[in-house]
This record gives C-alpha cells, sequence and structure tokens, in this order.
C-alpha cells in the first residue's frame, strides 16, 4: 500500500517552514481507498510569494486545524504505507521536522516520483510536476494546492507503475512489508484481491516474482491457484509471500504485459512461457494450378507466415470459420481431402475451385480479402479498447508493422493526433509472440475500434 502525499509550506529558512496544507491518498497500486486533504494553522505567517503561489493566505488559516489535531489522522492514513510524493526528500523532511517537534518519531519507507520518472521515462525536458504530467498527457488540476498536486502525483506514480516492467517497485513493497512482520495467510490474500481484469504477480518473501499470470478476473484466477492441487500450484501455496496485481481493464493489454514481463522477469513457475508460445503457424501459397492454398502447420522461422496460434485445433477452427465466411473451398485449405468431387461445392458452399468450377484470380481474391486483416506489413493504427474504468480508454499502437506499446488516456482528456499518443505511450518490446497476440485478439473481439493513420 502506498500513502501518496503533498504538503504545501509557508516558505521561510530551512526546517523552519510551517504546513498550510496536507493532501494524502492512500492509494493499492490499482485506485484511491482513502484520502485525508486539510487545511493547517503554521501559527507562523505565510511568506508573500508563497501566498501569491498557492493562493492560500493567513486569513484562510486562523481557524484551520493546527497540526497536532490531525497528527493521528495523518499516522493512521500512512500505517503500513510506503510514502511517495514528487520531490519526496522535501515532504518527508517537513513531515518528520512536525512529528518531532510532538515528541513523535516519524519514519517511513518512501519513494520520489522525480527519480522513478527521470530512471523509467528518460529524456524529458523538465522532470517538473506541472511540466511532466502535461507532457504525459496526465490532466491536472489546483496546481500548487495539495490536492490537486498529490492527485496529479498517484496519476503519474500510476504510469511509472506501469512502465516498471522488472517490478522493483513491487518488490521492495514487499520486502518492506517483511520487515514489517506482515504476513498474510491465504484467504487474506485472496480477499484483498480485485475481481477485474489484468496482470496479478505472486512473490515469495525475498521479494522475488516466482509467478506472473493475467486474468480477466484476478481474485477468482488466484483462487484457483489457491485451491488447485496440481504440483506447481502446491508449490505456489508453500512459497507465496503476497501477491500484487496491475488492472489493464483490457485483455489485450494483459496478455501482452504477461507475455513481456514472463521473458524479463523468469519466473520460476512460468517455464513453458519464457518461449515462443505459438507453435503452430498459418502459411499460404499457390499450388500448380495456381490457387492460394492455406495451411496450419508446426512454425518454421525460415517461412513467412500469416499468424500463429498456440495449438493445431485452434487453427483449424480458424480455417473452418474461414471456408464458412468467405466459402473457400475445404480441399485447398488442407480440412478435407476427396478423390472425387468437392462434396462442399454439391452442397453450394464454395464455388468449386478445387475442381476447376472457379478460376484461380476469382477464389484468390476472396482468400486475399481474408488475409488482409492479418497482414501487418508497414500497418500503421490505433487499437481502441477498455480502460481501468468506465471513464477511461486503452490504446495499443502498432507502427510501420511494429507493436510500439500501450497507453491509457482520459475520456475528458482526448488524444486528438498521433504524436500525443506517442508521448504517452508505454514503449514495449515487439516480437513474434505479442504481434500473434495482437492478431490473435483482433481475430476474435468484436468490442474493439481499429484506427489505422
Amino acid at each position: 500500500m502506498y500513502a501518496v502525499i503533498d504538503i504545501e509550506t509557508t516558505g521561510g529558512q530551512y526546517n523552519q517552514e510551517g504546513i498550510t496544507e496536507i493532501a494524502i491518498y492512500k492509494f493499492d497500486g490499482a485506485e484511491v481507498v482513502d484520502q485525508f486533504i486539510s487545511l493547517v494553522n503554521p501559527e507562523i505567517p505565510i511568506q508573500p510569494f508563497v501566498v501569491k503561489l498557492t493562493g492560500i493566505n493567513n486569513a484562510m488559516l486562523r481557524s484551520a486545524p493546527k497540526f497536532y489535531e490531525i497528527a493521528k489522522r495523518i499516522i493512521e492514513i500512512t500505517d503500513n504505507c510506503v510514502l511517495v510524493a514528487h520531490n519526496a526528500q522535501f515532504d518527508y523532511r517537513i513531515l518528520k521536522t512536525e512529528f518531532k517537534r510532538l515528541g513523535y518519531d516519524f519514519n517511513k519507507n518512501t519513494l520520489c516520483t522525480v527519480e522513478l520518472a527521470k530512471k523509467l521515462i528518460p529524456d524529458l525536458p523538465s522532470y517538473s510536476l506541472g511540466k511532466l504530467v502535461r507532457s504525459l498527457g496526465i490532466p491536472i488540476a489546483d496546481r500548487h494546492r495539495a490536492s490537486g498536486d498529490a492527485m496529479a502525483t498517484v496519476r503519474l506514480f500510476k504510469l511509472i507503475l506501469s512502465k516498471d516492467l522488472e517490478k522493483d517497485i513491487v518488490k521492495s513493497l514487499v520486502k518492506s512489508e517483511v520487515k514489517q512482520g506482515v504476513s498474510p495467510k491465504l484467504l487474506d490474500i485472496v480477499e484483498s484481491l480485485p475481481t477485474k481484469t489484468g496482470i496479478y504477480y505472486i512473490h515469495k518473501e525475498n521479494g522475488d516474482l516466482i509467478y506472473i499470470g493475467k486474468s480477466k478476473n484476478i481474485k477468482h484466477r488466484i483462487n484457483q491457484h489457491f485451491t488447485n492441487n496440481s504440483k506447481q500450484s502446491l508449490k505456489i501455496q508453500h512459497e507465496v509471500f503476497a501477491v500484487t496485481f496491475e488492472e489493464t481493464g483490457s485483455e489485450l493489454i494483459a496478455l501482452l504485459k504477461e507475455s513481456e514481463e514472463i521473458k524479463i522477469n523468469k519466473p520460476i513457475y512460468n517455464r513453458a512461457q519464457r518461449k515462443n508460445i505459438f507453435l503452430w503457424a498459418l502459411y499460404a501459397e499457390k499450388n500448380a494450378d495456381g490457387y492460394l492454398t492455406l495451411k496450419v502447420d508446426k512454425a518454421d522461422g525460415r517461412k513467412k507466415e500469416i499468424t500463429a496460434f498456440a495449438t493445431l485445433q485452434e487453427g483449424r477452427n480458424l480455417l473452418f470459420k474461414v471456408a464458412e465466411e468467405y466459402q473457400l473451398c475445404q480441399k485447398l485449405l488442407h480440412l478435407y481431402e476427396s478423390k472425387k468431387d468437392c462434396f462442399q461445392y454439391k452442397l453450394k458452399q464454395c464455388y468449386g475451385a478445387c475442381i476447376g468450377e472457379e478460376s484461380p484470380e476469382n477464389y484468390n481474391a476472396r482468400v486475399l480479402q481474408f488475409l488482409e486483416q492479418y497482414r501487418f506489413e508497414n500497418e500503421n493504427m490505433v487499437i481502441i479498447d477498455k480502460g481501468r474504468h468506465v471513464s477511461e480508454r486503452s490504446a495499443i499502437l502498432v507502427e510501420n508493422g511494429i507493436y510500439k506499446g500501450y497507453c491509457f488516456y482520459d475520456l475528458n482528456y482526448q488524444i486528438n493526433n498521433i504524436q500525443i499518443l506517442k508521448n504517452i505511450i508505454i514503449p514495449m518490446q515487439s516480437n513474434r509472440d505479442t504481434l500473434n497476440i495482437i492478431k490473435g485478439y483482433i481475430r476474435k473481439e468484436k468490442g474493439i475500434k481499429i484506427v489505422r493513420f
């Protein structure tokens, strides 16, 4: 759990500043679960330049609570949390100083979104909060007020968590829980998880990842891990210390992140998914009579594939569907062999290409129409899918046939040109698996929108 904080102060000499406003959002990595926002009477005057910057003046604070009156609430909302702030050194120092005046030793692990952004989102012109969030397409309101800046930091931190493909941040969180002596039981872990679509990460006690998975219902899937009697599940049940997660809303993003993060982190119980998961592929070639034939065969890197499948049956199912929708001959799809006439032609389910009743030109035109949706060469498109909540959408970018990455955007903050999209995209690796995941998702899902540019 994280406590995302922003503090406004009076200004003045080092360690002599007083707090004028504080905002704390308790954040579980997916959403805000609690919050505390309050003006604070610092009992000292505010510097004029700070009044001009924040709009908070001495008159506004006369009836505000003093720090000792809100100290208990701050301790409660930050309990068992890592403190997150933009320039965390400043906010943490101010808090520690105020608590020290009360004779209380306030100690927390901290994360700084300035440092994290420089590491995970390099080469930006500025890392000040206002300029940084604007360059990333993150909306910000009430700039230089604690609640507005803290909420912008929450959104920034959410983006940073998505970009942390090696999961160093969540690993450090698990380690801090070990130090605090937190040891949840399996049922407690399950109850803390959402019933939403996303990625989940199973950690052992030292924070290391032992399994990464995706699900449309994270809680249900983890419950299956914890109640299954398979050899692997029993090992996971014995070793698990914590489960962290990342909501994606979009199943496509969950599939893509699962594939890449397994290859990066190499969890011990994901052995089968560390290598290519698509062992079968669809190939097209002309036969001696000039007809394009389609065949599902074992994947061969020396041949140019159209798309790929995890199982042979998945590929054959597609060919049956193609035969029906495009009236293609099952014999030329290697689904039906006839020693005599084409049975499909007699049933008027195709035009008889395999017995010469349809010209290669007509038949091949329908095959190419089918293949068009799977050809990514030089393809430029954005796939619009579900977001993590109703006011959000996700976007997956494919440029020149290469998968570039994904992002989330607020419906109130429309993405109206491709350059803005590129600024906020979370870069991902493009490889055979990712492209086939995208092709397979497009093939199956009807609710997505594809914008070509």
